[in-house]
């Protein structure tokens, strides 16, 4: 009979839900990457909810002795919530966690990429956490693991005047640098007895946090990349291969769940990347995947040597592969 109606027996009560290690989480619904996630709930997580420091001492941890001790740190949390595109109704529906998916696809549009200068998402998450007053719902490590700190429907403090609408992700990577100025590349790249250009993380920050045993990251190209950013020339080394994947995975992921984010990056009228801020009409009518670079002048990241093609392009296959999610993704 239960065959004959279309029944499904109940999954029994206590009974774990199976999850495959690559969900994201956007408006309390788990959304499939085809990439491996670490959520802020999840053992190794960073979870940006805590009013607490993460990396202080936990007697110290605490939000009167965080005021006292770390300047600048003005509000307990570290991030708000989205009000921007919403009626007075809707703010007061969704301000108690009623976020539904169909109202945040109303009003995000515009995925930022940063990179950290941390070189490492475990001190990327400690700098923004601890002593920043800063958050991101991304981190993307040297290993490829990403790692989400808050559901997308929270407003992260990221990008400034794009908090309201968009994702943010901070990818590990030392930053770009101009030309003739002195900078830490040297201590994080070094080459390898074949001539391979080889991520080496200082010693004081350990193991770096890398969730993958025994990882040895390489950028995508062995020489650093010059190139203009906000009318300066920098130098900067690649990302890695690794991130390349999963931050296509994502992008595929945001763009297909929030589809006013567009799978495209701004271009001029020759179809090249505007690599300085765009204007305020022009920023305030954009859709897509932007730099910070874009959305403020005092900012240079992703950097000359992001491959903005590599990423639109594999996303855009991704999705008209319609993102199939392989039947469990591997634990790094």
């Amino acid at each position: 009979m239960l065959a004959i109606s279309g029944c499904k027996t109940a999954p029994r009560a206590g009974a774990i839900a199976p999850r495959l290690g690559d969900e994201i989480v956007v408006a309390g619904r788990l959304v499939h990457t085809g990439t491996p996630i670490v959520l802020w709930m999840d053992p190794g997580g960073y979870d940006a909810y805590r009013v607490e420091r993460r990396f202080s001492p936990l007697d110290k941890a605490g939000w009167e002795d965080t005021k006292a001790e770390v300047r600048g740190m003005n509000s307990p949390n570290r991030y708000n919530m989205r009000k921007a595109g919403l009626t007075n109704e809707e703010i007061e529906r969704v301000r108690g966690g009623g976020w539904d998916l169909p109202t945040l696809q109303k009003v995000v549009d515009q995925f930022v990429i940063h990179f950290d200068v941390c070189g490492v998402s475990r001190e990327c998450f400690r700098v923004l956490h601890d002593y920043r007053d800063l958050s991101v719902h991304f981190m993307l490590d040297l290993d490829g693991t990403i790692y989400q700190t808050l559901d997308v429907k929270e407003r992260a403090w990221h990008a400034t005047t794009s908090n309201n609408r968009s994702v943010g992700i901070e990818i590990a990577n030392m930053g770009a640098y101009p030309v003739d100025k002195e900078n830490p590349l040297d201590a994080w790249y070094q080459r390898d007895g074949d001539g391979k250009t080889r991520i080496t993380i200082p010693p004081k920050l350990g193991d770096g946090g890398i969730r993958t045993k025994g990882f040895v990251g390489h950028p995508a190209r062995r020489e650093p990349v010059r190139g203009i950013t906000q009318g300066d020339e920098l130098i900067q080394y690649d990302f890695t291969p690794e991130q390349y994947s999963a931050l296509s995975h994502l992008t595929a992921a945001l763009c297909t769940v929030l589809p006013k984010i567009k799978c495209d990056y701004p271009k001029d009228a020759a179809g090249k990347l505007v690599p300085n801020k765009l204007p305020d009409d022009e920023l305030n009518n954009y859709q897509g995947v932007l730099g910070h670079f874009h959305v403020q002048t005092n900012k240079n990241d992703p950097g000359p040597a992001f491959q903005w093609d590599l990423v639109t392009n594999n996303a855009r296959k991704l999705m008209a592969e319609k993102l199939q999610s392989p039947k469990a993704v591997e634990e790094r």
